[in-house]
């Protein structure tokens, strides 16, 4: 019988610049008796913990005086989720420490948020800017990803983006109408990115296509969000997912497709892969557990999300790719409204509330429909929500991993 799973959190440590710690006799503890699940294997071991940091794994280990013992038989021990994919602050209602939270609650030690710029600061601005609040707010550990929104300005602030924060990603929106009025800058800023090891996130779906798609629409009176789905159709992230792996071909540099929802933008993420173009894939957890059906319900609302809920054939090919490995990683893209605001009857498809909370489920639920059903191993589970987004990111091997020098996030 495989053993049961409980989610906790045991310690709150470093990341490699924002994070919150405890005294250190709080991170001192040693966890026996539970099977370890990694990335690479599962295996019984026991874990020795010091000032937060794993210092021993082994068989049998006892525990030094005055330090906390935890029993663990018949659980599994893996690391602490790392979710790169969250938006907090704003007007949203989730800040720092209520995101931190709901990720703790369901196993997910490393969080994340955007920083965008306001009008006149740079990119690393707006890295310290939210770096302050993460101090004052957060609970779980952070890391942010500086968002492009003036590429002009911004492809040469890229180029120095690492030294002068530590943070390794940027985040471009192809569905923006910005987008197409400066893709020469973009092109460029891509390319820098990959020239200083920088990952560049993007949002594959492409703007033309669903404001024509939005016209039609209006034009034939179907403005409810029951016609959410065909508002934002899978032929708007085909063409940008297309248009991504060309740029990514172009310029040499890394990308990072976020909330993948339909087998046919998978499939071209897969075809530029074979070829060796470094496409990494990202999809959410509702692409996996929820068909474009609930739009027809009567609390559609709660359920928008960009892109839209798809068929169940792309929830197919999801779940396959998570299992083959073309799928990397899977992250909530974490958005809460109050659930009054999300049913609010007022919307259409034009204007509406995108976004749905899941930082305190998203393990739970793909454990449950994905390692209990046998879709995916329990080290793929590991693989998709806690070491490749380590890896990607930039904070492996301290995050993502139990062994020897890693951060003690560790959920059983």
């Amino acid at each position: 019988m495989r053993p049961t799973m409980r989610f906790g959190w045991l310690a709150v440590v470093l990341t490699p610049l924002f994070s919150t710690s405890a005294p250190a006799s709080a991170q001192d503890l040693l966890i026996h008796g539970g099977t370890v699940v990694t990335s690479e294997g599962s295996f019984a071991a026991d874990i020795l913990v010091r000032d937060g940091v794993i210092v021993e794994l082994g068989r049998a280990l006892t525990a030094p005086t005055g330090v906390r013992s935890i029993d663990a038989s018949g659980l599994l021990v893996m690391p602490g989720g790392v979710d790169p994919h969250v938006h907090l602050g704003g007007r949203r209602a989730d800040d720092y420490r209520t995101g931190s939270m709901a990720a703790l609650a369901g196993g997910i030690t490393t969080i994340s948020n955007f920083a965008f710029p306001a009008q006149g600061q740079t990119l690393a601005e707006a890295v310290a800017r939210e770096a302050a609040l993460i101090e004052e707010q957060a609970l779980a550990d952070v890391i942010l990803h500086a968002g492009i929104n003036d590429p002009v300005t911004q492809q040469e602030q890229v180029s120095t983006l690492l030294a002068e924060t530590g943070q390794a990603s940027i985040k471009i929106f192809m569905v923006n109408a910005s987008f197409d009025a400066n893709i020469r800058a973009y092109l460029a800023t891509m390319a820098a990115a990959g020239r200083a090891g920088i990952l560049t996130m993007v949002h594959t779906e492409d703007g033309p296509i669903l404001a024509r798609a939005v016209e039609q629409l209006t034009a034939a009176g179907k403005t409810s969000l029951e016609h959410f789905p065909d508002s934002r159709p899978v032929l708007g992230e085909v063409v940008a997912m297309q248009r991504a792996v060309g740029m990514a071909e172009q310029t040499g540099s890394p990308i990072y497709a976020v909330h993948v929802s339909s087998a046919r933008a998978l499939r071209v993420a897969q075809d530029a892969q074979a070829r060796g173009v470094t496409v990494f894939v990202e999809t959410r957890p509702i692409y996996l557990h929820l068909t474009r059906e609930r739009f027809d319900g009567p609390d559609r609302g709660l359920y928008v999300g960009q892109p839209p809920l798809r068929e169940q054939s792309d929830q197919d090919a999801l779940w396959n790719g998570l299992a083959n490995g073309t799928i990397h990683v899977v992250g909530t893209d974490h958005v809460a409204y109050r659930r009054e605001v999300k049913l609010d009857p007022s919307q259409t498809i034009a204007r509406h509330r995108a976004g749905l909370n899941n930082l305190q489920v998203v393990r739970p639920m793909l454990y449950s429909e994905g390692v209990v059903t046998g879709r995916i191993s329990a080290e793929r589970f590991v693989a998709v929500t806690a070491t490749n987004p380590a890896r990607l990111f930039g904070l492996y091997p301290r995050k993502g991993s139990i062994s020897v020098g890693s951060d003690a996030d560790i959920v059983l």
